[in-house]
Parts: structure tokens; C-alpha cells; sequence
């Protein structure tokens, strides 16, 4: 065990390696205790956010203890199969986080403008159409 241990705190983890998983393509009706079951298979977990509302339903957040641990869940629970779901299991990369949720904000603001100042999808269908050379 011994052995283990110092083999595994000389190992070298590329860089996107956390101890943080973003897991996809959960079933809907899935448990923290059955998210548990799973995941803790793999070493300690020191929290599991399962996704309830309606844009995050399917998602899960994993966080363990050990970064070791956390890669081998996501070796051996890419592709795992729950309840003929095959689960997506990614480490969690703040940068593409945050630009999907900048994404849904920028579109929010863009359709508070276009309401502000009565501007409607016609309206941008010709400012867009390419003119016709005289």
C-alpha cells in the first residue's frame, strides 16, 4: 500500500487533470445516494451536485478528495452505462463553464435590447441580407 501511495505522488497529471467532474447524460429520476454508489467506488467524495432545474437536469457535478481518484473515475466511468444512459464524465474546466454561461447571458441582454427598442427578427433579416450591386 505503502508502495501505492509514493508511486502515485510521483505520477506527472496533464494539466486539465482536477479534482472536479462534470458528468453528462444522467438519467433525470438518478439519486445523490445512487450518484454516490457510483462514484464512490473510485476514493472519497467530498461533494456530489446533481443538476435539478430544467436547463441543468441530466448534469451532475462530482468533487473528490484526491485528484487520483478523480481520474480514475473518469477511466473507468466515461461511457458506463446507467439505465441504458451512457454516461459523459469530464473534468471540470472553468473557462468552458463560464463562456457557456457568458453565452446565455450576452443573449439574454441582446433580446432585452432588441424588445427596448421594438426591433424585431424581420428587422434584422434586412439590415442582414447582403445588397444587390446596382
Amino acid at each position: 500500500m505503502a508502495m501505492a501511495a509514493g508511486r502515485r505522488s510521483n505520477a506527472r497529471l496533464p494539466p486539465e487533470v482536477n479534482r472536479i467532474l462534470y458528468v453528462r447524460n444522467l438519467p433525470f429520476n438518478i439519486t445523490a445516494d445512487e450518484m454516490y454508489d457510483i462514484f464512490g467506488k473510485f476514493g472519497a467524495i467530498r461533494q456530489i451536485r446533481v443538476g435539478t432545474a430544467k436547463d441543468t437536469r441530466g448534469t451532475a457535478f462530482v468533487v473528490y478528495e484526491d485528484i487520483y481518484d478523480a481520474k480514475t473515475a473518469v477511466d473507468h466511468l466515461s461511457g458506463f452505462n446507467v439505465a441504458n444512459r451512457y454516461l459523459i464524465v469530464l473534468y471540470y474546466n472553468v473557462t468552458k463553464m463560464g463562456k457557456k454561461f457568458d453565452q446565455k447571458k450576452k443573449d439574454e441582454e441582446l433580446t432585452k435590447l432588441q424588445e427596448k427598442h421594438n426591433v424585431t427578427k424581420e428587422d434584422l433579416d434586412e439590415i442582414n441580407r447582403p445588397q444587390k450591386k446596382k
